[in-house]
């Protein structure tokens, strides 16, 4: 065998049969490495090497502070004023909890920015309350755990941070943060819609509604908690402050409101925080080292070549190829968790897609991926908002992914829409940031 070919089997064989084994992803990914690169002969330290260089990066400090912001406001007790807003708008409607999940996980993916602290901190209240009020369990944990996907496309998202830096830093986060915008509310209008239809179907009830000056209470109560994304966002996107910068200041603001304004948790718990902080830090910056030595491997063994070589062998057609390109991301996302896989794939597929006769902005294709893997998230088997809101529930994976497909399908429409209508997440950025 070719020495090229067996080394990409190496690579890409041994990367699959550790997982396959339950070895933990960030060990799948650096030890296949390892190994490819001891049969080709290169220097180990090497390794050592491309794993600093794939968190040297200036705009990678932005992460510790999105999760540790996100972690305050998760524990601080933001999750329920949400909620209790959410309740204002869409509470009265015929299975208005549904709605208000949907709405609160739209809400609170503005601060955290993450689907599984989504789940965990909305599902925790909502699950057991949907469940009291008559839901059925793999409903009410469905709408929990698809709602939540909602934090990963609308801003701020920390992982169109690491889509930027696999990009090669060119694209503007700026830019990334507005384009998730309307297809992330688009996402979650789909999900109410879904959940409206079975909650008549099957008679799920509605909330009592709130009279204006409860409700003008409740607004101003949960706007304090919403201000975070707004500091974060706009700071970036009218460039008062870098990604860092205003994650760093989105922590200062989210730590005063927690412990100063809101005050339901108590000053002792700021260790505890800071501990499950770091300890998702830690994870996510192990996967983000792994995955760049794996990434850098595959360019060195041409693998992106080979990969637009396939598809164009497949297919010439634009419509064709962005199809198959989402079925590959699609099922890419069903057994790779989010962070290394935009890490490995971004270097592999932007250039094709980015082509003349592909056409797509980096912006564009950045939330097409988002979405794609964001459905990744809630599929088995290494779905890892599905896992959390299956816990919380108390329901099988087996159970819960059958119940599923009514979401699914909400989500593949509003995929294929922003994927073959560009202006759904170009007309915000262009309108809003000038190049």
């Amino acid at each position: 065998m070719d020495p090229v070919n067996a080394a990409t089997l190496i690579l890409i064989g041994g990367f699959f049969a550790l997982m396959l084994l339950r070895v933990p992803i960030a060990f799948s990914l650096g030890v296949s490495t390892f190994l490819c690169m001891a049969y080709l002969g290169l220097e180990p330290m090497g390794m050592m090497l491309k794993m600093a260089d794939g968190i040297d990066s200036p705009s990678l400090l932005a992460i510790p502070f999105f999760i540790l912001a996100g972690q305050l406001m998760a524990d601080g007790g933001i999750a329920i004023k949400l909620i209790n807003l959410a309740n204002v708008f869409v509470g009265f409607i015929r299975g208005g909890l549904a709605m208000v999940n949907v709405l609160a996980s739209m809400f609170f993916g503005g601060i955290s920015g993450s689907s599984v602290a989504d789940t965990a901190s909305i599902g925790s209240i909502l699950i057991p309350m949907m469940k009291k009020k008559g839901y059925d369990t793999d409903f009410s944990v469905g709408v929990t755990i698809m709602g939540s996907t909602q934090g990963i496309v609308i801003p701020p998202s920390h992982n169109v941070i690491i889509y930027s830096l696999a990009a090669g830093g060119g694209v503007s986060i700026g830019k990334l943060f507005l384009g998730g915008v309307i297809p992330g509310i688009m996402i979650g209008v789909s999900l109410m819609a879904v959940s409206y239809i079975l909650s008549v179907k099957r008679n799920y009830p509605r909330e009592r509604r709130l009279p204006l000056r409860e409700a003008a209470r409740v607004f101003f109560d949960a706007l304090l908690g919403l201000f975070t994304a707004v500091i974060i966002v706009g700071a970036v996107i009218f460039g008062f402050a870098t990604a860092t910068e205003s994650a760093a200041l989105a922590v200062v603001y989210a730590f005063v409101i927690t412990f100063f304004v809101y005050r339901q948790v108590s000053l002792k718990r700021f260790p505890a925080m800071l501990t499950a902080s770091v300890k998702t830090i830690a994870m996510v910056m192990l996967l983000i080292a792994c995955a760049s030595a794996f990434g850098f491997m595959l360019s060195y063994l041409g693998a992106p070549d080979r990969v637009a070589g396939a598809l164009a062998g497949v297919t010439q057609n634009r419509i064709a190829m962005l199809l198959l390109i989402n079925v590959m991301l699609l099922a890419l996302g069903c057994i790779m968790d989010m962070a290394p896989l935009i890490l490995i794939v971004t270097p592999v597929l932007l250039p094709i897609v980015t082509s003349p006769a592909m056409g797509l902005d980096p912006v564009h294709f950045g939330i097409i991926m988002m979405i794609n893997l964001g459905m990744g998230l809630c599929t088995p088997p290494v779905g890892s908002t599905l896992f959390v809101g299956c816990a919380i529930g108390k329901i099988s994976i087996e159970k819960m992914a059958r119940s599923l497909w009514p979401f699914y399908l909400a989500m593949l429409a509003v995929l294929l829409l922003v994927t073959f209508v560009p202006d759904i997440t170009m007309w915000l950025p262009n309108l809003v940031v000038a190049d």
